[in-house]
């Protein structure tokens, strides 16, 4: 056992674990279960040194079965803790939580057998052993994007650790609170980013100030961490400091100290022994070096930070790839070529990237463990094989990207806080452009038909776009949501549809680095019985022929949906003067004018969107063709996914509802929310109307009576008339109820109302969710992608929302025009909500789209 630590003090780390699993077959053969257990900890250890995480979580598990047996509560919980840790750099963060307290919105109690439940029973109390259970689950709340949670149990830390003598504990307790406040500042920096470039410019204020305020919290704590790492001579420990403070001053007009600390962090690093954080160190201050010579102030995965030779990041790149192939570890070894690699990309050397990119691929495919970087290195051949013309070759790394993206869909695309993998740059970008390489292969304004896609073994290059962009619509909901399991495909694009949906046209838009496409699909069954599917697209352009730039097509959008809104709060009756039509004809000519003629020949009643980025958090039902609106001409509703979408029928027998309602003037987490004084109303015309339905208003909408409601009775039909904040995260989302003393917070979030819906749909299906007095931000497509998924998280078949808050009188009318209709057997619920704006824009009062043209049907239009 001695020889060990000695080797392990000496840097021979894979010889100390040889040494101590030679000690541990002899402890086990003497039935020495404390030594035996003793030797597991340092082997599970000297694993993590080296990065195997699989042997490193066998061995902590069997250390504390042994633990465990022998009824040692204070080794027990100190194990658990730092098995947790494991399952946080597996990524593995929910699982990490549940072993370290409990996975629980409701509770804070932990669960017995965890490694808080039993540190805390233990007859004398083990201040140590809780503190690192703290730190641990802080940090794992924190990967898993909960930051506010986080703060609440490092905070707890950081007093137990204050108390303690041994300052390794409150190093690591300080830098885990610099990284939770640094990443909420960096939520905060990217939602005021958000409302500034839509001109909130009270939201963007607030958010930044949040977001300074995160930012020096965050520096305040890593600086003490980095003080007492230095004053105890704690190498590792400085180093992480440094390296968690580099952000965060790159965040702050202190450009010296970002200079110095990057230095000493470079240095200290050089001085390290090989391990796996060492790797990991170097290839983030590869990064940071490029910034020296980039205008960026933000390190980026995939992004170029300049064209130019940085031979400081070479060599730290090359280091980082020693010390990876010193320690065995392919993972790490991957990641270090593949970053090399990416910097020769950038500097316009195909060659030696495509050299150093097929190593990283063979390292990754080499491990099980290395595999979640393989996507990257496949995606990096698509871009190296694209700038190289090859295009038939770019596409097969483009698809083998994504067929392993597919395969670790769970383990990355709900770790949507992790900052090693940002979805919106390095998964998101991948569907983009295989979908923009797959339409350069077709003719635009060119009609192909196509026998049912769905059946066909060789698919054109426009159907595997919109397979492609149907995926990317499944995996944007998971990470907005963080949730995989929920959100399946219902069905393949086009099995049935055109039985289904007759005279239905579907569009897909789709926004590239410099270009928009519009794909118009439209399924058909023809005289002989045969399916088959209309298909053609174009790019969108101006008058002149050239392309509409996507930031130009962003602010017309924005001020589109503006000039809707301004006129939201007038009177009814009111002139349309402050309604301009010229963005909506703008509008409808780059998405609908080229295919006007094919909707014609073909006798379209529906459009159904499928929309993209900015394209979500718009109404299409107001978009002008010169004399008329297109709610006039067509029924329109919208869906994340086709493939989300379930087309079945509803039962139109079953018309009762559970109507919810707040009329009270409400403030949620600093955000105030005006009275609702027309929902009275709203909920009195639904029980008439819908007869044998249940109303709860203020007071009687709680979280306790909706859960209660729901659980005695099934309803086909939930309504709920309430303020509603659709963020850019889910997060930040959330609709309000009742105040209720008995209750701590007035907010329902998104995964709260899942859970309660979920419970009633489980005996019978919710054919439809109806939410109207909500906000989304202006042109914040993440907030309006809450909105989209509402219906698909939420297990309701369809779901009618509005896009913005509209006057309570003309939603309370259009809400009573759409539930008369609902009973028509001759009406799909598009055509219902059609009948009911078009009321609404027939009849003197509510004439401006800025009172109807807001509600939107999500899901199923049928």
């Amino acid at each position: 056992m001695q020889q060990g630590y000695d080797r392990y003090q000496a840097g021979n780390v894979v010889e100390a674990i040889a040494d101590w699993q030679k000690a541990l077959s002899q402890y086990q053969a003497d039935r020495n279960l404390e030594q035996a257990a003793t030797a597991l900890e340092n082997v599970a250890r000297a694993y993590q040194i080296l990065g195997q995480t699989r042997e490193e979580l066998q061995s902590w598990e069997q250390a504390g079965l042994l633990y465990r047996q022998m009824g040692n509560g204070l080794r027990l919980g100190r194990v658990i803790a730092e098995q947790a840790q494991a399952f946080s750099r597996a990524g593995q963060y929910s699982r990490a939580i549940l072993i370290l307290c409990a996975d629980s919105r409701e509770t804070t109690n932990c669960r017995p057998e965890s490694a808080l439940g039993v540190i805390r029973s233990l007859p004398q109390p083990d201040l140590i052993g809780e503190v690192a259970a703290l730190g641990s689950l802080g940090d794992a709340y924190r990967l898993r994007g909960e930051a506010d949670r986080a703060i609440f149990y490092l905070n707890q830390g950081l007093d137990k650790a204050r108390t303690l003598q041994q300052p390794i504990y409150l190093i690591s307790m300080l830098n885990s609170l610099g990284n939770a406040h640094s990443s909420l500042a960096q939520l905060n920096f990217r939602r005021a980013l958000s409302a500034r470039q839509i001109e909130e410019e009270r939201d963007a204020v607030e958010f930044e100030f949040r977001a300074r305020e995160n930012n020096e919290k965050a520096l305040n704590y890593l600086q003490e961490s980095l003080i007492l790492a230095q004053e105890n001579g704690d190498r590792p420990g400085t180093l992480r400091a440094l390296m968690s403070a580099l952000p965060a001053y790159s965040r702050s007009p202190e450009g010296e100290e970002w200079t110095s600390s990057l230095e000493q962090a470079i240095s200290i690093a050089d001085g390290l022994p090989s391990s796996q954080e060492k790797v990991y160190a170097l290839i983030d201050l590869a990064k940071f070096v490029q910034l020296l010579d980039s205008s960026s102030t933000q390190v980026s995965d995939r992004q170029c930070l300049n064209q130019t030779s940085n031979l400081q990041a070479e060599a730290l790149l090359q280091q980082a790839i020693a010390s990876a192939q010193e320690i065995r570890n392919r993972r790490a070894e991957s990641f270090a070529l593949g970053e090399l690699g990416h910097l020769y990309e950038c500097q316009l050397d195909s060659e030696r990237a495509l050299e150093l990119t097929r190593q990283a691929q063979l390292a990754a495919d080499q491990e099980l463990e290395a595999r979640d970087s393989l996507y990257l290195w496949q995606w990096q051949l698509g871009r190296i094989f694209k700038s190289q013309n090859q295009l038939q070759e770019a596409i097969s790394a483009y698809e083998e990207s994504l067929a392993t993206l597919e395969a670790l869909r769970k383990d990355i695309l709900t770790a949507n806080q992790d900052i090693q993998f940002d979805f919106q740059e390095t998964v998101e970008p991948i569907y983009r452009e295989l979908v923009e390489l797959r339409l350069e292969r077709e003719t635009p304004s060119t009609v192909i038909r196509v026998p049912n896609p769905a059946q066909q073994t060789n698919q054109g290059d426009i159907s595997l776009a919109l397979n492609t962009l149907d995926n990317l619509k499944l995996a944007e909901l998971q990470n907005y949501f963080g949730n995989d399991c929920v959100l399946t495909a219902l069905n393949p694009i086009d099995v049935n549809f055109a039985d289904n949906a007759g005279q239905t046209a579907v569009f897909n838009t789709v926004i590239l680095d410099d270009r928009v496409a519009v794909i118009l699909s439209i399924p058909k069954r023809e005289s002989n019985g045969q399916e088959q599917t209309l298909q053609k697209y174009e790019w969108v352009q101006d008058q002149s022929g050239n392309f509409v730039n996507p930031d130009k097509l962003v602010t017309a959008i924005n001020e589109y949906r503006k000039g809707l809104e301004r006129f939201r709060d007038s009177i009814p009756g009111a002139p349309l003067g402050g309604y301009d039509p010229t963005l909506a004809a703008q509008v409808y000519d780059w998405l609908i004018r080229p295919f006007e003629s094919l909707l014609l020949e073909n006798e379209i009643k529906t459009l159904v969107f499928v929309q993209d980025g900015i394209f979500r958090s718009v109404p299409m039902t107001s978009l002008h063709d010169g004399s008329t609106f297109l709610i006039e001409k067509y029924a329109i509703a919208v869906t994340p996914s086709i493939n989300l979408t379930n087309l079945d029928r509803a039962d139109r027998n079953r018309l009762r509802a559970l109507a919810v309602g707040l009329t009270e003037s409400a403030t949620v987490e600093g955000d105030s929310f005006a009275a609702l004084r027309y929902v009275a109303s709203e909920l009195q015309a639904v029980q008439h109307l819908l007869p044998r339905s249940v109303a709860l208003q203020d007071q009687e909408f709680t979280l306790q009576r909706f859960q209660q409601a729901l659980a005695a009775e099934s309803y086909p039909i939930i309504h709920i008339a309430t303020h509603g904040k659709f963020s850019a995260d889910a997060d930040g989302t959330f609709l309000v109820m009742g105040y209720s003393p008995d209750e701590p917070s007035q907010k329902l979030t998104l995964n709260v109302l899942d859970d309660v819906i979920r419970q009633m749909s489980s005996r019978s299906p919710l054919e439809l969710l109806v939410l109207s007095a909500c906000q989304t931000a202006t042109g914040d497509d993440r907030a309006a992608l809450g909105l989209a998924g509402i219906a698909a998280q939420a297990g309701a078949k369809r779901v009618l929302a509005s896009l913005w808050s509209v006057n309570d009188q003309a939603t309370t009318e259009l809400v009573t025009q759409f539930y008369q209709g609902l009973s028509d057997p001759n009406l799909t619920k598009a055509q219902v909500l059609q009948a009911a704006q078009k009321a609404l824009i027939q009849s003197e009062e509510y004439a401006h789209p800025a009172f109807w043209s807001a509600f939107v049907l999500i899901g199923n239009w049928l």
